[in-house]
Order: C-alpha cells, then structure tokens, then sequence
C-alpha cells in the first residue's frame, strides 16, 4: 500500500513522455506529441474559446531525453541533450515552418551527472533547469536571463523535485539527499541560493514537498514518518501554522500510487477548503481523485479519455481543467464545473458537472471511500510545526 508517489528525474536514455507542462497562468500548455513513431513539439492555447494545438516539428524527430516547456509569450522552451551537453532554444510558430531561437548550453561533464527542467515558474518569462551532479545540485536559468544559460545556485547535496511557494519565482524548493536522509529545503534564487530547511517531521525521515499553493499555505507532503521504512504517505501542512502535519487514511489507496498534481488558487487564509487534484494509478489504470482538507474523504473520479495524465490546474474560480488528446480530438480541455464540498454542485450522480467531453467509466472505482480519521500521531517522531522553519516569516510577509 503506498499514498504518494515521488517521481524521479528523468535520465537521458527515457523516451520523451506524453505528458505536458502547464503555465502558471494556465494559457499555454506544450508537451511531445507522437506522429507514426516520430516525436515533436506541440503547443497547446488554453486561454480561448477553444483550446488549439500548434504543432512545431524541427527538422529531424526529438530524441530521447528531449523536455520542452511553455514560455508566457507563446513560445516553446526545448531541451535537448546531446554528448554530455543540454541545447536550449526557444521555439515558434512561422506560418508553415518552426521558428527556432538558439539560447546557449549547459554542459555536464562529470559522469552520473542529470540535467533536468524544473516545473514552470510562476512569472512565465523566465525558465530554470537542476543539474544534479554526485555531490552537488545546481540551478541553472536557462530562459529569461540577459546572456543565455546562467548559473544561479550550487546547493551541496543530491536535489529532486522542484515545488515554488512564491508567485515572483524567487522562492524554490528541492528535495536535497545528505548522509542517506532527504529534507525540502528552500533555495532563495535572488540571495545567491541561500538555503534554509523546510520541512523536517522527524529526524530519521524521507520528507519531500510535493506541491504548495502561494495563496493559502497549503503543502502537500510525501514523508515515511508515520510507517518509518514503509513507502512515503501523502499528507498536509500549512506554511506558518502551529499544527504538525496531518496524514489523512483517506489519501491511501491500496496498491495504488496517489500523486497531487493542482491546488485550487485564491483561497487566502482558507488552506482547508482548497480543492486539491490527484492522480491516482494502478492495476486498473488511472483516475481522478478530488480532496479538500477539511472533507476528510476523497472523491474518485474517471478520467476523461486520453488524458494527459497527472496534467491539469484549477482556475480561481474552482473550475479543474483538464488536458487530453484522442483521434477524435487532437487537443481538449474537460472541464469539471466549480467543485464546492461534497454534496454541492454535483449532478445526482454525486460527480462533478463536467463541461467538455464525456470520460472514460473505466478506471474509477465504483465505492466511494468512507470518512475517515487521522490516524494519531507517531509517539517517538512528533512532527515539527511548519513554522518552525526560518523560512516562514520570509515567505508569508
């Protein structure tokens, strides 16, 4: 049985994924999308009537490894890696061609080493990438800067992840391995990568930051504190609060991963009413799960057929959107109408009003989880309060 699943980097000799990266803003979207067995890059707009592909092939096929990621602008960040170095350039639609902007490179010479692109940040102008070497991390501003690729931080230890708890992108947190042990800790991008801890429930446990959302000071966290040496549970902080963090039964799934990928923005001061998306996969497949902190039960969901699974965001207004691709429809938003808590809103059915195209039944689990309550907490390994990190103050003025 596991609640949460910590996606790894991706190494060089991966095929490109069919997922895709969102803006903060939710305007563009971009992933690679497959023609025969070729890879290329497609931008999707979001922010219309109707969502719209782009596609921008370059002149050969995308090889392995290949990330591409949305710029604010319109245009396309690709990664590519060839012989130990990371070509960045920026790609655009020129009537029927693909316009390329060449940014400059990233070398990375030491053997074992990863060169990845951190999730979106949330100005949209600029892009970062997390080179992690056998000792060190370091984070590199690919797009955005005034001379091409720019170093920005060197943090000492092995760094995964990537989650922003700012709405500036100057606040960045990793998950850094030191002595066999990984903690989230915080990287200040514009003080030099100065770095102040996190997260740390006990002294012996895995603690990772999955997801955080600016407004409210909700965090969503993976860690095996409560079942030290069991796989990581998913539970739930808020930034600055004198509460430990909580790992609610009903984020368990048996045998199945249950991965957050969106926070319901806008909530100020209201981290419990958050809607919170999760991809839940197993033997079955993969669907949607629907929870608010303060429901204490998850709502599953199906997903829309070919979703582009573990994408998708939550607008202001509590609408989920998201993103698939079927023959019928190349590029598609299912929207999930404003989900307020359990009971409201909802069709008779007990599910979400969807506005979009019809899901896939296949996948969901027909029982809806039962309410639950937090299991209590581990007598040997009390949780630290959030607040407790020097970060706090900082990040909640």
């Amino acid at each position: 049985m596991t609640a949460c699943a910590i996606e790894p980097a991706a190494s060089e000799s991966e095929a490109p994924r069919a997922g895709c990266a969102i803006t903060a803003d939710g305007a563009y979207a971009a992933r690679l999308a497959l023609d025969g067995d070729c890879w290329f890059p497609e931008r999707w707009t979001l922010d219309g009537p109707e969502p719209y592909a782009v596609p921008l092939p370059g002149n050969q096929p995308e090889e392995p490894g290949t990330e591409v990621q949305p710029m604010s602008d319109g245009r396309v960040l690709i990664r590519r890696p060839t012989d130990g170095r990371h070509v960045f350039t920026l790609l655009y639609p020129t009537g029927p061609g693909t316009g390329e902007l060449l940014i400059g490179a990233v070398e990375c010479p030491e053997p074992g080493s990863r060169l990845r692109l951190l999730p979106p940040a949330p100005c949209g102008r600029k892009a970062y990438a997390l080179a992690v070497g056998r000792h060190t991390s370091t984070v590199w501003l690919v797009a955005g800067g005034a001379f091409g690729p720019e170093h920005v931080a060197e943090i000492p230890g092995r760094c995964s992840g990537g989650v922003w708890l700012d709405r500036t992108g100057r606040m960045l947190v990793l998950d850094r391995e030191v002595g066999g042990r990984t903690k989230a800790v915080v990287v200040d991008l514009e003080r030099a990568g100065e770095v102040s801890p996190l997260l740390q429930i006990a002294a012996d446990s895995d603690d990772r930051l999955l997801l955080a959302d600016p407004d409210s000071g909700l965090l969503l966290i993976g860690s095996d504190a409560p079942e030290p040496g069991q796989r990581p549970r998913l539970g739930w902080g808020v930034l600055g609060s004198t509460l430990p963090v909580r790992f609610p039964e009903c984020l368990r799934v048996p045998d199945c991963t249950v991965t957050p990928f969106a926070i319901q923005p806008g909530q100020v001061l209201m981290p419990e009413s958050c809607g919170v998306a999760l991809r839940v996969h197993g033997p079955l497949g993969s669907w949607l799960g629907v929870w608010r902190p303060a429901e204490r039960q998850m709502r599953h969901l199906p997903a829309p057929e070919g979703w582009l699974a573990g994408a998708g965001l939550w607008t202001r207004e509590g609408e989920l959107q998201l993103p698939y691709a079927t023959g019928e429809v190349p590029c598609g938003v299912d929207r999930l109408a404003p989900m307020t808590p359990a009971g409201e809103g909802e069709d008779a059915s007990g599910d979400p009003v969807r506005d979009g195209a019809a899901s896939s039944a296949a996948g969901a689990p027909g029982a809806e989880e039962p309410a639950d309550t937090d299991p209590p907490e581990p007598v040997a390994a009390r949780p630290v309060p959030l607040q407790q990190a020097p970060l706090g103050r900082l990040v909640t003025k």
